[in-house]
């Protein structure tokens, strides 16, 4: 199992494209594996005959474990390796390999520890580890963890997928207290959870018409991020409308050019650009919030939502604030590629500190996104609509026509202001209605 990005520890075996005893071209497709980040294939390193597979579709396997076993001697329709007998302390050649550093068991950097089964389980039920506090030994989160969490869907009791033994069993009614005193107050303080009150939701009747679709992988993955994201971050969203006329006759002059290069130059480029620079100059928007302290981040790394036919990803363009317009457009259009055609990896998905979400050709006015963890930002920009608008010329102020957008940023309001927010919004519009870019 290779290690396919900086944050996968593991992945998730989805569907063999080989057999046993099937032979095989070096960089040949032989398994999908999926992670929390994207779904990959992995290649045969070299020619031969698959004579083993040792994990089966649906296993957890850790990066550095074995997935299959590949003989380059072998001819097609081998039999399988037939296992090994594990040799004793006495036997075992001194100079065998030592064994694989430990891989930490979290899902994510903020998430518990836990076992496989348990980061299994999790998957299977939709449940956000980094969401669940662990009662298990140093905060390890248990299967009852996990179980607890699924139990706030009124589903849960008729979910045939959970076996009845894992379901945790119902606590004892604890003994009434004393009628001469009230009862005492717990030594430490609940854990927080959904709690959905009084309110239920009225269940789902079937109608002429009707068409359920079951959630894919990805589209289950990006529910479970934007529910953790409202119930993590509380957001705050502030509007922004821009005069973009210098910037638009910037980008007017140079788009044939760039085009001639194979470079498309979008109005996202400049967006990009004036994000970077106000990212550099308001570094609370570049930061990550931990337990009880955040971290400014030095690195500007340049989320870009892109949508696809599986559902919306975030590919990541790194050290933004060093680019050119032309080298951030250049970027968008390759990721973009990459993402419509299924072609991504993990590392092109990690690692983001801000993120920019645009509503593309079919734009409507302006919208707040849902920040995307664990950034503190995220900027929507609306459609560009032309409008008459006031300038001031020679000391008068007239009438013109000009390209106007509204942008949108939301923000973490547990480390960023108000202050700090509108001071970075604010330097975002100053440097769009320059457009004074370097291209």
């Amino acid at each position: 199992m290779p290690q396919l990005g900086e944050s996968v520890v593991e992945g998730t075996i989805g569907k063999w494209l080989v057999q046993e005893g099937q032979r095989v071209e070096k960089d040949q497709p032989v398994v999908e594996i999926l992670t929390d980040k994207a779904d990959s294939e992995i290649n045969a390193p070299e020619t031969g005959v698959i004579t083993k597979i040792n994990a089966q579709e649906g296993s957890v396997v850790a990066v550095g474990e074995a997935l299959c076993e590949l003989d380059t001697q072998a001819s097609a329709g081998a039999a399988p390796k037939p296992a090994a007998k594990k040799p004793t302390p006495s036997q075992a050649p001194s100079t065998a390999a030592a064994p694989a550093a430990p891989v930490q068991a979290e899902v994510r950097a903020d998430a518990g520890p836990s076992s496989p089964a348990v980061r299994k389980l999790a998957r299977e039920q939709g449940v956000d580890l980094a969401a669940v506090p662990g009662s298990g030994n140093g905060g390890r989160v248990t299967k009852d963890d996990v179980l607890r969490a699924v139990k706030l869907s009124p589903s849960f009791e008729r979910d045939s997928s959970i076996p009845p033994a894992l379901k945790p069993a119902a606590p004892a009614a604890a003994p009434p207290p004393p009628a001469s005193r009230a009862a005492p107050a717990p030594a430490t303080a609940p854990s927080a959870t959904i709690s959905s009150g009084a309110f239920k939701a009225p269940p789902y009747i079937p109608r002429p018409g009707d068409q359920e679709i079951a959630m894919s992988r990805r589209r289950r993955i990006i529910a479970d991020h934007m529910v953790y994201s409202k119930l993590t971050s509380p957001h705050v969203v502030t509007f922004a409308e821009i005069d973009v006329a210098k910037t638009e006759a910037l980008r007017k002059a140079h788009k044939d050019a760039l085009k001639r290069e194979g470079v498309n130059l979008t109005f996202l480029a400049f967006v990009a650009a004036a994000t970077a620079q106000a990212l550099r100059e308001n570094k609370t928007l570049n930061a990550r919030v931990l337990t009880d302290s955040y971290v400014l981040l030095g690195e500007i790394n340049l989320g870009i939502a892109v949508d696809t036919p599986e559902g919306l990803v975030v590919p990541v363009i790194r050290n933004a604030a060093d680019l050119t317009v032309r080298g951030l457009a250049r970027a968008i259009d390759e990721l973009a590629i990459k993402a419509r055609d299924g072609h991504l990896t993990p590392d092109d998905l990690a690692g983001k500190t801000f993120t920019i979400s645009n509503p593309g050709r079919k734009g409507n006015l302006v919208g707040g996104a849902i920040i995307s963890q664990p950034n503190v930002g995220i900027l929507r920009t609306g459609e560009i609509r032309k409008r008459v608008v006031v300038v001031e010329h020679e000391g008068e102020d007239l009438m013109a026509i000009h390209p106007v957008m509204q942008v949108a940023l939301s923000y973490d309001h547990r480390i960023v202001d108000g202050v700090a927010g509108n001071n970075f919004l604010y330097r975002v519009r100053e440097l769009l209605e320059a457009g004074e870019f370097t291209i």
